[in-house]
């Protein structure tokens, strides 16, 4: 089965979908939200997306809390404080699309979104150099900032 397009009952939320393809839904859908859940060190020193040119901020919530890992049980609660609710698609990012696959399924619990995962994250898997640049949102050039 293909995983990207597996079964919303599968996967425990709407899709996984490219950086591409969840920038273009931001563009083109003015109710749609991007949603980064890697942690305030990585925000700072790897780099956030820049919704600028849409006129949207990223809203920028940790999953799993910096240093220690633990996670966030007040994530569900943090993304309402933040706007989002059921109704309209809300995009979650992380570094590879684990976290963010996470996220995206307590969103879809707790009745938010739809939630998509995007798959590739910001920096995507490791590649055969062992460095992450061969997808994900900034290999992709979308647009992003340095925290």
């Amino acid at each position: 089965m293909n995983e990207r397009r597996a079964d919303p009952a599968l996967l425990g939320y709407a899709e996984n979908v490219s950086p591409s393809e969840a920038y273009a839904e931001l563009q083109a859908d003015p109710l749609a939200v991007l949603v980064d859940v890697r942690t305030s060190a990585e925000w700072s020193y790897v780099g956030l997306p820049d919704l600028s040119q849409v006129g949207k901020r990223v809203i920028a919530l940790e999953w799993q809390h910096f240093p220690d890992g633990t996670l966030n049980t007040s994530f569900v609660e943090q993304l309402r404080e933040a706007g989002v609710d059921g109704g309209n698609p809300v995009y979650f990012l992380c570094r590879s699309g684990v976290r963010s696959a996470a996220a995206a399924k307590a969103a879809t619990a707790a009745g938010l979104g739809p939630a998509y995962n995007i798959s590739d994250g910001f920096e995507g898997q490791l590649g055969s150099d062992g460095h992450r640049a061969v997808a994900g949102w900034k290999a992709e050039g979308l647009p992003w900032r340095q925290g």
